[in-house]
């Protein structure tokens, strides 16, 4: 029963934030430099950890693949296998993934030590709405970061599995290229693009409820932050389930 109680109160707090933060975001003034200044925080900031990443899933998963279909004759299949795997799947997972570590426990533990400091409240008492001037420019700045963050990992996964391929299991160059190319389709890199958008939205509104209900002093802080973690990295790997299923599901009816 506790637990039903809380998982309701998790979606009621996810439902009202989303809901402030748009009302929030539609008056005036725009808060153009916060968003840009969160931007930074959360994309720029992010790149080379993503980067890193993605590098190295698409080397892994060229040399997995490569020897493992080698003993069938299947070498040549490497590039359609790495290539569609990174675009649909771990590009857009991994990089979410790395970001839902370090921005939601940033946002979080940011968040959660301006309310256990009572700054909130203090915001309130001059007029100005907590929502407006720290929620919005976050979750905004993760609708723009993460996607862009997510291509790059899909490309870079595809040319540290073009790295391998061609060093490390010998396949042409050209080859690799051409027939990554005659893989992957629009539909593919739209659906890897369009999961990145859901799960900005679950990274940056999970982080921002966890560092709202943050209490109890520094330890409720540091226990706000690792519940935001997990709950965010749970959402990005099941989410990817249901998301594979309905972008499928489109790509059928089209």
């Amino acid at each position: 029963m506790k637990n039903l109680t809380a998982t309701f109160d998790f979606l009621g707090g996810c439902y009202i934030i989303i809901r402030e933060s748009i009302r929030e975001a539609m008056t005036r003034p725009f808060e153009g430099r916060l968003i840009l200044d969160q931007i930074y925080q959360i994309g720029v900031r992010s790149l080379p950890l993503v980067l890193i990443v993605a590098v190295s899933s698409g080397m892994v998963m060229a040399l997995q693949f490569g020897y493992g279909l080698a003993k069938f004759g299947g070498k040549l299949y490497v590039p359609k296998i790495v290539s569609l795997s990174i675009v649909r799947e771990m590009g857009p997972v991994f990089a979410c993934l790395m970001i839902a570590a370090r921005v939601g426990a940033g946002i979080t533990s940011e968040l959660g030590s301006m309310k256990v400091t009572q700054q909130f409240d203090a915001m309130r008492a001059l007029g100005t709405s907590p929502i407006k001037k720290i929620v919005v420019p976050r979750i905004l700045a993760c609708l723009i970061s993460v996607p862009i963050l997510a291509c790059m990992a899909i490309n870079l996964g595809i040319i540290g599995g073009l790295f391998v391929g061609s060093y490390e299991l010998g396949l042409d160059k050209h080859f690799y290229l051409q027939k990554v190319l005659g893989t992957i389709h629009l539909w593919d890199f739209a659906s890897g693009f369009g999961k990145s958008i859901f799960f900005a939205i679950f990274i940056s509104i999970v982080s921002c409820f966890y560092g709202l209900r943050a209490e109890g002093g520094t330890q409720g802080v540091g226990t706000a932050t690792t519940r935001s973690v997990v709950m965010s990295c749970i959402l990005v790997v099941v989410g990817d389930y249901f998301l594979t299923k309905m972008f499928l599901v489109f790509e059928q009816w089209l």
